[in-house]
């Protein structure tokens, strides 16, 4: 199994952020053969705009008005694209939430990768955008993309080093496969790291006493070895090679975005969700917090599923 070539879809609202995830998607189209698909979500009803010293309070633009700015938008979100050596296949415009928008057409298109910003334009909009990425990467059937970059136009891989976080689920499976896809068509290194932590609070080491916590720990280090070890043979059975491993123990979010930066990762790549129960709600808000808190682009993949019904509160309201 291969995940490239594959359809990619680039979501834009037009920001600076919005552009380096263009950047990233024209380059990662280029280098895996892949077809890209643009989307910009404009607002499906009509809104009214603040003018200083106007009778009303605001000035009330028409549907009409709105629905042409965003296609003018979309339209100089490709002409950027081709300028930028990229070959969009299809445009799309679509009015309402982004979220739900943007997850439905992945599938209606039958996309393999969504490509995001973390956050979009300045002030409000960037805080719902936030909410707009986490709510595609939780819903989305497909693997997502989300980017943000703090070195203007550096490219997504130039770091040519890809972090790949896994803790032995059927998901960080699916992201190894996608790691040495990726590694081995932009000739990245792979590096794989696994966090594991012992919880202190439990009452238990309070009776059992030091010498029982110490063979817990000991044990618990033996078993993250093994999966770290396990990890890489999967690596290299995906006809793929791992530079470095890396075992760390902590809170995985904060470890995996921290090694990141200490080794100088160009990508971060994870499942979506761990293992079953409450595993699984435990890996999803860790590749939340590392979407939000990576100092580069994170992509989370998960498996193929029926599509989720997008809760309004979760859906990024702009």
């Amino acid at each position: 199994m291969s995940f490239f070539p594959t359809k990619i879809l680039l979501a834009t609202d037009g920001s600076e952020e919005a552009e380096r995830a263009a950047q990233s998607a024209v380059q990662l189209a280029n280098e895996t053969g892949s077809e890209l698909h643009i989307v910009l979500v404009g607002p499906s009803a009509v809104t009214s705009v603040d003018v200083p010293g106007s009778p009303g309070g605001g000035l009330v633009v028409s549907q009409e008005e709105v629905e042409r700015e965003a296609k003018r938008s979309l339209e100089a979100q490709v002409e950027k694209a081709k300028a930028g050596g990229g070959m969009v296949a299809q445009s799309h415009f679509r009015a309402g939430r982004p979220a739900p928008e943007i997850v439905d057409l992945a599938e209606e298109i039958g996309a393999g990768l969504i490509v995001m910003a973390n956050r979009g334009l300045g002030g409000i909009r960037r805080a719902l955008m936030g909410r707009v990425s986490s709510s595609v990467v939780r819903h989305a059937h497909c693997p997502v993309l989300v980017v943000r970059g703090e070195k203007d136009g550096e490219p997504v891989f130039s770091a040519k080093r890809i972090l790949l976080a896994t803790d032995g689920s059927g998901e960080a499976a699916l992201a190894a496969q996608a790691a040495v896809d990726l590694a081995n068509k932009t000739n990245s290194e792979i590096h794989v790291v696994h966090v594991w932590r012992l919880d202190y609070g439990d009452p238990s080491f309070v009776v059992a006493g030091p010498e029982y916590m110490q063979q817990v720990q000991e044990n618990l280090e033996q078993e993250a070895r093994k999966l770290l070890d396990a990890e890489v043979l999967r690596v290299k059975g995906a006809r793929g090679s791992v530079a470095q491993t890396h075992l760390r123990t902590g809170k995985p979010d904060q470890e995996i975005v921290d090694l990141a930066e200490e080794i100088g990762t160009g990508l971060i790549l994870m499942g979506s969700r761990g293992l079953g129960g409450i595993r699984r709600v435990l890996m999803g808000s860790v590749s939340d917090s590392v979407v939000r808190h990576a100092h580069c682009p994170v992509l989370v993949v998960r498996k193929e599923e029926s599509k989720e019904e997008v809760r309004p509160e979760e859906a990024g309201l702009v």
